[in-house]
């Protein structure tokens, strides 16, 4: 009687199993498709902006066992469309991946050339209108990092003000930019919020340099930027211009996609990236087990994908550690709004409707209320940044776009 109860029991499994489609969405090992992935890179390791996708590539697909085959110095040209389809032509990729936003036009060229490859594109804007099953943006919500590395650069102005080196209206920060787009407003407007809700005096300075990765644009930004009294210094550029340029003038850093502490151990003090390797397990992931990949993918802090470097408390002030778990403790559970506009004014008055360039057009038409419930909604209509929003206490002091 136990055996027949046993072998009743069993089949009751099976057939609730098949009956519910319990391996529907499981691939078996038979299942998985050969995947070969190629990376496309604007510049080489030389840029901490490329390096830091470059160590997320070789991470990735060490991990899943895949193979890859990458180009690097690739201009944001037709270069980008003829390097795609070298990868797919010669090198046998099933999967391109770009990773600068001026690629973008000239991948979803090579897109359209062979629907039977996916096409992966960091930065871009144009995938979820673009109407192409096989091309696909994705970013993060790296303004989110960007913040809690600004709310360590306010803990240091505040210590220089307690130790009596500048005085609380002479906490003035400079931030060296590449180009005057959202993304870089976004990233400069994040960090400033950061230094103002823990320092609410502090004020900053931005100098622009027409260049993603120009070492020596960048360190005479900076140092334009120390001349003009800025008392710490960030970046949205891609050498270490910037930093070397604070490490020669002791002057406190907060450096971006990666850490600057070997070469500046006296002057860094933490940095913000995006790690793109949880993207790029997901993008192969979909392609080996024939899941569609969405359009536009946001990465976040609880994927992984936004991260902070080791602060070095060498230069950091006393608690910051603290402080920033603390407050990304409040960004995980939601008490705590990057763009609460409750927190900054425009022109002297505070910001209750805006409309931003969300479905990119040639003119870059604002089409998409962005405020909800007094909070700007970075990346959640889009993966990449459209807050551009120019608010008071930062001053730009140059434009280049």
């Amino acid at each position: 009687m136990k055996r027949i109860l046993c072998a009743l029991l069993a089949c009751l499994m099976i057939f609730s199993l098949v009956a519910c489609g319990a391996n529907d969405d499981v691939a078996t090992p038979d299942e998985v498709a050969d995947v070969k992935v190629g990376f496309i890179f604007l510049h080489d390791e030389n840029s901490t902006y490329d390096k830091n996708f470059m160590d997320a590539a070789k991470a990735a697909c060490e991990e899943l066992g895949v193979e890859y085959a990458q180009k690097t110095q690739i201009p944001e040209g037709a270069e980008c469309t003829d390097a795609a389809i070298e990868l797919i032509e010669v090198d046998g990729c099933n999967i391109i991946f770009a990773d600068s936003f001026g690629h973008e036009n000239f991948l979803m060229k090579a897109a359209e050339q062979y629907p039977d490859v996916q096409f992966c594109h960091a930065t871009g804007t144009q995938a979820h209108t673009a109407g192409l099953d096989n091309f696909h943006n994705a970013f993060a919500s790296i303004y989110e990092g960007r913040y809690l590395a600004g709310v360590a650069a306010g803990m240091k102005l505040n210590e220089m003000i307690d130790a009596g080196d500048i005085k609380a209206e002479e906490a003035k920060m400079g931030y060296v930019g590449a180009f005057t787009f959202a993304e870089v407003i976004s990233g400069y407007t994040s960090f400033y919020l950061g230094a103002k809700s823990v320092c609410p005096s502090v004020t900053m300075d931005v100098k622009f340099t027409g260049s993603w990765y120009d070492e020596q644009l960048e360190k005479e930004a900076a140092e334009a930027l120390i001349s003009g009294g800025c008392v710490l210094i960030s970046q949205h550029a891609d050498s270490m211009g910037a930093p070397t340029a604070c490490e020669t003038a002791g002057v406190p850093n907060v450096s971006y996609n990666g850490s600057t502490v070997d070469a500046c151990p006296n002057t860094f003090i933490v940095s913000s990236r995006i790690d793109w390797a949880p993207y790029f397990k997901h993008m192969i992931e979909c392609v080996q087990t024939g899941t569609a990949i969405e359009a536009d993918w946001t990465g976040t802090i609880e994927t992984g994908s936004v991260v902070l470097t080791e602060i070095n408390e060498a230069a950091a002030a006393e608690g910051t550690v603290e402080k920033v778990e603390e407050v990304k403790a409040g960004l995980l559970d939601g008490t705590v709004k990057v763009f609460d506009t409750a927190n900054f004014t425009v022109g002297g008055e505070p910001l209750t409707t805006y409309l931003a360039d969300v479905d990119t057009d040639a003119d870059f038409t604002p089409d998409t209320e962005a405020i909800v419930d007094g909070i700007f909604c970075e990346s959640d209509l889009r993966s990449a940044p459209y807050f551009d929003v120019r608010i008071d206490g930062i001053t730009l002091l140059d434009e280049k776009y």
